[in-house]
């Protein structure tokens, strides 16, 4: 009986470490339920059988759970979970194209210091550079910086 105890434990811990790195890496409660089922399994061969048993099952169960690590890494499954590509866009790159400092457009909503101005037929959001302006005033853009447009009236 104490020989099926101890397989079992060795084996179900050395089962929850293989689910661990190859099925589903990253979860960590698998794989420290595997290590304490290893343990126990260890610490009931300390307990039950003779040192040179025990320490047998101590060597073939970590040769075991190493063995299952190092073929989580070989086979590749990290890769699936790694990020490979990068994104190379980036949004409204070429939104402030055309325009320039002094041209002149109207706040179509209260700027509080952000909102919305009109220059020829786009829409834009600017900044006040001195704070509100009230909706329906002429403005003029005094800088265009970092993606930014800041205006006065």
């Amino acid at each position: 009986m104490d020989w099926l105890i101890l397989l079992s434990l060795i084996v179900f811990g050395a089962l929850l470490i293989m689910l661990e790195v190859i099925f589903v890496p990253g979860t960590t409660i698998i794989g420290i339920l595997g290590l304490v089922f290893t343990a126990l399994g260890i610490f009931h061969a300390f307990s039950n059988f003779s040192a040179t048993i025990a320490y047998g099952v101590l060597l073939a169960s970590g040769a075991i759970n190493i063995g299952f690590i190092i073929y989580g890494f070989k086979s590749g499954v990290w890769d699936r979970f790694a990020l490979k590509s990068t994104v190379e866009g980036r949004t409204y790159d070429d939104r402030l194209i055309g325009l320039e400092v002094g041209q002149k457009g109207e706040t179509i909503s209260d700027c509080k210091p952000y909102g919305k101005i009109i220059i020829g037929d786009k829409i834009y959001e600017a900044k006040s550079q001195g704070g509100f302006i009230s909706s329906k005033t002429n403005i003029t853009i005094t800088k265009i910086e970092n993606n930014k447009i800041i205006i006065k009236p």
